[in-house]
């Protein structure tokens, strides 16, 4: 889950590598160039495939190896790739697919943007759809020449020499160290949550240092075999670089494949998948088919749900960022353990405590004194040790780990971050991204569209491109936030709504015909309105999704990188107040504002303010959290793959012949897939992140979070596994080397986490004021707060004394309701006490320390650990140093063969 068994780079040089007969066939074909081939499929334009020829000197200078078919070993021969993953001549592989409708007017685009295609070396082929007669697949392959002129274009970072290690006395007694730790190791037993190394056969430690590519020094270059030299992941990026940039029409900005997809001149653009998941011999003795194969059966698969995640093989099919999302999702995941450990022991104390607390018994104990009515009209006087059951539940969430089990998370929260970016710069050394630059983002359609008018040149490229003028983007971003604004206002709304529905239904559950609910009116009132927030809470997600797309299409953000950022920042904000607001309404405003007896406070004069139990608020706030985790989760699951499924199970039932179906070529059985979100990743994130907000900002109150936390992550790991690998199309294989927008967002969380803390511990629990009692009037005054028989008579202490005469009713006696205010017979009669001055300055007190501790924690721990390990830093500066010295001996050793072979003398120096 959390880490992987070993980096892997996809340009490794290795003996024995598996190559298919097909693949193979290519290197006996001439280099000067391949037949052409001419496609008439109907009315279309005819399409030539031409590859340009390669240098037979340059690849006797690379030392190009080929490899022949019968030389092959019977292992070997396994793997070749079915024969839909090539054209027609079983040569070419397909590195892209593009799908159009015959029936689109948009003819001439298409004919003008593939024939430009084939101007910049692609090769294009045509086939129609065996299911739908309307839809046509453009397949699409990048020669050798093509690869190397983009690569280079791109800077696309190749193997060029097989590392070296230091050599010093310190690193020999490591390495000498790290032998003897390997032999001890192989007595003892495997780490089961790892991997086998026979698991990934064709998957190693990275053994090579990287240069970005380069057509002139390719003798630099380890290429071992010219159609593995570029994996499947860089074939695709390089070939959709291209899709990017081609023009189809004439046009500064009439060029891309995004605007053709968008004006539906096609109808989709993907790379395809290396066949199928499932085969029918068993991966352990016939091993696996494909990459496809071998994620399904080492990592999608539910049996695989305590393995570490094969990281480098997931960058190695779908690319660095699903590969950095994967991994953070399980770091965070791992991470959670032992906060679901400490908060299990929390919980778990609680729950053997729970019968020898002071509190619990003297309220499970209290049979004379009587409680206040609750409710105006229904309401009866009930004894206090009816509350007897609450008490005790409460006491599961708020005892004495609470406070430190609220400092421990916030320390986990930076601990988390912190230990992420040193393996975020462990994952981008072993991925080589450590000089990686994101390219220069395309401007995004809608924005040239809108702005195509107004040009100014590029400060960087020195090019003319499409400019918002800085009143229109202040206007734009102004209504934006106006926006937002009144979609935070309807939540707001929605929780006044619940607020007054309780208020309603609290007194119709009092006097309601079933002693079960009439007894436990409250806790009715409570878990249906949880309820019916939960589905409010589900319905507004659906209209802030929409909202917060067209908020960002009126902002025009420039590049697809802005429109992400401002998306997801949108949609993290709906959410996040749409989810906490009735949470937040619970633990700080729920019964703070009610009154007291005889005087209580009405909602437009009519409804009277709910109050908190007589065991305090945190009950209801735990069920209010309970409930919202485990429901959303559970729903959010469901929909993630319950509708891909239902999807393409109805797609292929509508081909009805199954044996149809399994002998469609790869590329259509990945048409009948889902496309990946819309949104990319920002829905994979935002649903962690939100859980995350969960977990740690009030986390005192609910100590079980991380529990549940855990246990959902396992699953969703497996899910988005299989998801990725089974329902979706496969997605273009993108760069990245952080999270994002989002890393900043959890940031934000965490800080958000110590001050809600510090209020709910102070102010929701009853922590504080049991404190103050040990300590200023127990019968432990002046002596410590030791054992629980200080807090003896601190129930008593805490309820206050009504005359019940004054309700006007016929009743006499008295009552007690919860608040510090002095006794009907007193000369300041239900005046607030000195022992609530003690409390409110303790509150407060506590606050104020809680907070500027646990910030102090938190930074120090912050400034302790570096972003990156020391090693790793030392290792990267070496490393540079050494691939410059190596580039000048290679340049050097190649210069002076040239001049051996045409009989020149030469020197032990640069000529």
């Amino acid at each position: 889950m959390v880490h992987h068994s070993g980096s892997i780079q996809s340009f490794k040089q290795q003996k024995g590598r598996k190559m298919n007969k097909v693949e193979s066939n290519l290197y006996k074909l001439s280099s000067s160039a391949f037949s052409d081939s001419c496609l008439d499929v109907g009315k279309d334009s005819c399409i030539e495939d031409s590859e340009h020829g390669t240098d037979e000197a340059q690849l006797i200078k690379a030392k190009v190896i080929i490899r022949k078919p019968e030389t092959m070993t019977k292992k070997e021969k396994k793997v070749a790739a079915p024969p839909s993953l090539f054209f027609k001549d079983g040569k070419k592989r397909i590195d892209y697919i593009l799908v159009y409708k015959k029936s689109s007017l948009q003819v001439e685009k298409r004919s003008t943007f593939e024939r430009n295609l084939r101007e910049e070396g692609l090769m294009l082929e045509r086939e129609q759809s065996i299911t739908n007669s309307d839809i046509m697949f453009v397949k699409i392959h990048c020669p050798w020449d093509t690869l190397c002129k983009y690569a280079e274009r791109m800077n696309i970072r190749m193997p060029f020499r097989k590392k070296c290690y230091y050599t010093d006395w310190k690193n020999r007694t490591l390495n000498s160290l790290f032998r003897k730790t390997i032999q001890l190791r192989s007595w003892l037993p495997k780490n089961p949550m790892q991997l086998d190394k026979e698991a990934l056969p064709d998957l190693e430690e990275t053994d090579c240092y990287t240069a970005p590519f380069s057509r002139a020094r390719m003798h630099h270059f380890t290429i071992t075999n010219k159609d593995t030299f570029f994996n499947n992941s860089t074939r695709s990026r390089i070939v959709h670089h291209v899709l990017q940039r081609t023009k189809y029409e004439d046009g500064k900005t009439k060029m891309g494949i995004n605007k053709l997809l968008n004006n539906g001149t096609y109808e989709a653009s993907f790379p395809p998948h290396e066949g199928s998941y499932q085969s029918r011999h068993p991966i352990k003795t016939h091993g696996a088919k494909n990459h496809r194969h071998l994620l399904y059966k080492r990592w999608a698969c539910w049996g695989m749900w305590y393995k570490y995640q094969p990281l480098d093989l997931i960058r190695r099919y779908f690319g660095e960022k699903i590969g950095l999302y994967f991994a953070w999702l399980g770091w965070y995941t791992g991470m959670l353990i032992p906060a679901a450990f400490v908060g299990l022991f929390v919980f778990l104390y609680g729950v053997f405590t729970m019968h020898s607390s002071q509190v619990s018994k003297e309220i499970c104990q209290a049979t004379e004194i009587l409680m206040c009515p609750m409710c105006e009209r229904n309401c009866m006087l009930q004894k206090l040790n009816e509350s007897c059951i609450y008490a005790k539940v409460t006491h599961l969430f708020d005892n004495g780990g609470t406070v430190f089990f609220a400092i421990f998370m916030a320390i986990w929260a930076t601990v988390f971050l912190e230990f992420w970016k040193r393996r975020r710069a462990v994952l981008t050394y072993d991925w080589d991204l450590i000089d990686w630059e994101e390219e220069e983002e395309n401007v995004r359609p809608q924005f040239e569209r809108k702005y195509a008018q107004v040009e100014r040149v590029n400060p960087i490229t020195g090019k003319p491109e499409p400019y918002q003028p800085f009143m229109d983007k202040l206007l734009r971003l102004m209504i934006s936030i106006l926006g937002i604004f009144l979609m935070i206002s309807l939540v707001l709304t929605t929780v006044f709504a619940v607020v007054v529905y309780r208020l309603v239904a609290m007194e119709h559950f009092a006097s309601f015909k079933w002693y079960f609910v009439k007894k436990y009116w409250q806790f009715a009132t409570s878990g249906t309105g949880v309820c019916i927030n939960f589905v409010i809470i589900m319905f507004l997600n659906v209209v802030y999704e929409k909202v917060a797309y067209f908020l960002t299409n009126l902002e025009q953000p420039r590049t697809e990188l802005e429109w992400e950022n401002s998306y997801a920042l949108k949609m993290f904000l709906f959410q996040f107040v749409n989810l906490n607001s009735s949470i937040f309404y619970i633990a700080f405003f729920l019964g703070r504002f009610s009154g007291r007896p005889g005087k209580y406070n009405k909602l437009f004069d009519r409804w009277r303010l709910e109050e908190c139990h007589p065991s305090g608020c945190l009950i209801d706030l735990c069920l209010q959290m309970s409930v919202i985790m485990v429901l959303k989760q559970t729903w959010n699951n469901f929909m993630e793959l319950g509708y891909p499924l239902f999807h393409n199970w109805w797609t292929q039932h509508k081909i009805k012949r199954n044996e149809q179906v399994m002998k469609l070529p790869q590329w259509e059985k990945d048409w009948n897939l889902q496309p990946m979100n819309l949104h990319g990743l920002i829905d994979e994130y935002l649903e962690m992140v939100l859980q995350f907000g969960f977990v740690t900002i009030f986390v005192a109150a609910f100590p079980l979070a991380p529990l549940l936390a855990l246990m959902n992550n396992i699953i969703e790991i497996r899910l988005d596994a299989y998801k990725f690998v089974t329902q979706w199309r496969r997605p273009l294989p993108a760069r990245a080397t952080n999270i994002g927008i989002w890393y900043g967002i959890l940031e934000g969380i965490g800080v958000l986490a110590v001050i809600t803390n510090a209020f709910v511990i102070a102010i929701t629990s009853d922590y504080i004021p049991r404190f103050v009692y040990a300590f200023r009037y127990g019968p432990c005054k002046g002596q410590g707060y030791s054992q629980e028989r200080c807090l003896k008579g601190y129930v008593n202490s805490s309820l206050s004394v009504f005359d019940l005469s004054e309700l006007g009713t016929g009743q006499s006696g008295y009552c007690r309701y919860r608040d510090y205010r002095a006794p009907p017979w007193s000369n300041n009669s239900y005046e607030l006490t000195l022992q609530f001055w003690h409390v409110l300055a303790a509150r407060l007190a506590f606050i104020i320390v809680f907070e500027h501790l646990v910030f102090g924690i938190k930074s120090f721990i912050a400034y302790l650990i570096p972003d990156m390990p020391k090693d790793l830093s030392d290792r990267v500066r070496r490393e540079k140093y050494l691939v410059q010295e190596m580039m000048y001996d290679a340049e050097l050793e190649h210069l002076q063969k040239q001049r051996k072979c045409q009989g020149k003398q030469y020197h032990q120096e640069w000529p």
